[in-house]
């Protein structure tokens, strides 16, 4: 095959059977459409090209930045295409969370904006948010920027129901899958898809997969985040079930090893997702079904991911004191007040109050007189012991949490005599009307 572009190879990506001895399904038949082998890596390059094209002639005569609101896949696309056609490329983000992905965005070119925002996702709603008004600018007319907007932008919809869902149609012969399972992030792929499967097939079972609320897996919303992406319907989903981190790297790895298709996380916890769905109406059937997931991108941008989580696997020894070998018992049991109860106890007992955010969340707004300790560097202060004296009472702050739970049930476990979590996070106490300060 000959092509002209490297964009003309976006698309027509395989459709792969997965052994039956590998996922134990008696009466489905299991396919995998491996959107990692995309050219630059993966499912987000579809949409990538599908929301820059229309208007990359004007940005070029403009001299125009692409811009987006990516930490990930999508950016990654985006400053390829960016730079095949001369122009910059800014990615805006509240966290990069994969150093490999932002060290490969610095190779291509890319320049990283960080910005305070309160979850990983965009909120139009809270007008206070820095993330919601960069967002605002950046869509400006006259602002500079080609601004792709891939959370509300209808042509992120439009490249999966074109291609992606066509194609899967086709590899099956014209049927079409019976069940349809898709990991959701920016809900681009699994809505374009599901709803050119439900036109072709009105019978067509289609499956959400999200985080678990105390997770992070690449390229996955949590519930709570995926409720503000402007591209989520939760009616496109029969039914919405949560997979855990742990569970992600255990469908990875059988992916990796037992299938050779060399997929990262988000595809492992499609894996593990549509296995855990599909065993469940599996014995129920009377008759043979077809299932398809989609392997979003490849393995080797995530060794970090992995190593924090699963050392062992990389032949490294366990990290002491992990929030990663918690039990969920453990984080339930953990110390946690809501505002008031806070307030009181900061007047009354004057706890170390520690702030996990990221420092421009924290310098934007924040209790008065906590101290910013980032999560990630929090993380590695525990593995050398407890970094806080045993007798000091202690808050622990997060955006909404989850977070400040599982490190405070982390300090109890090592032995810390009053841990204790903000229930509901900074979210909660500015919602409460609670003072906080700026830097």
């Amino acid at each position: 095959m000959r092509y002209d572009s490297i964009l003309d190879t976006i698309g027509d990506t395989p459709l792969v059977r997965v052994a039956p001895e590998v996922h134990g399904l008696r009466n489905i038949d299991l396919y995998a459409k491996l959107e990692m082998l995309n050219p630059f890596g993966s499912v987000k390059d579809r949409p990538a090209w599908n929301m820059a094209k229309e208007g990359l002639a004007g940005a070029i005569e403009r001299g125009d930045s692409i811009v987006e609101l990516s930490s990930g896949n999508t950016a990654k696309a985006l400053a390829v295409i960016a730079a095949m056609h001369g122009l910059p490329f800014k990615s805006v983000t509240n966290r990069m969370k994969v150093p490999e992905i932002k060290d490969l965005l610095l190779l291509l070119g890319a320049q990283i904006e960080e910005l305070p925002g309160q979850t990983e996702c965009l909120d139009p709603t809270d007008t206070e948010d820095p993330l919601t008004r960069m967002y605002r600018m950046l869509s400006e007319e006259g602002s500079g920027y080609l601004h792709t907007d891939q959370y509300f932008n209808p042509r992120n919809l439009e490249a999966h129901r074109i291609s992606t869902a066509q194609e899967v149609i086709k590899d099956l012969d014209g049927r079409g899958p019976d069940i349809f399972i898709a990991c959701v992030g920016t809900a681009g792929s699994s809505t374009g898809v599901a709803t050119v499967l439900r036109e072709h097939n009105p019978q067509v079972a289609v499956v959400g997969l999200v985080a678990q609320k105390s997770d992070f897996i690449p390229g996955i919303r949590n519930i709570d985040e995926v409720n503000e992406v402007g591209l989520f319907d939760p009616s496109n989903y029969d039914t919405i079930e949560a997979v855990s981190a742990q569970e992600a790297i255990d469908g990875m790895l059988t992916l990796n090893r037992r299938c050779g298709m060399l997929g990262g996380p988000t595809g492992g916890a499609a894996y593990f997702g549509a296995v855990r769905h599909l065993k469940a109406i599996d014995e129920t059937l009377t008759e043979r079904r077809t299932a398809v997931f989609i392997v979003c991108d490849r393995v080797e941008s995530y060794m970090s991911y992995v190593r924090q989580r699963r050392p062992d696997l990389l032949k490294q020894p366990p990290r002491p004191n992990s929030v990663g070998t918690l039990t969920d018992a453990e984080v339930a049991a953990a110390a946690s007040v809501d505002v008031a109860q806070a307030r009181q106890w900061i007047a009354e007992t004057a706890p170390l109050v520690v702030d996990l955010r990221g420092a421009f969340a924290y310098a934007a707004l924040h209790i008065e007189n906590s101290v910013n300790i980032v999560d990630e560097l929090f993380d590695e202060l525990l593995h050398g012991g407890l970094p806080i004296g045993a007798s000091r009472p202690v808050l622990l702050v997060c955006p909404v949490g989850e977070k400040s739970a599982r490190y405070a049930a982390l300090l109890t476990r090592m032995g810390h005599q009053d841990a204790r979590s903000l229930r509901g996070g900074v979210v909660a106490w500015r919602d409460a009307g609670a003072p906080l300060v700026r830097d």
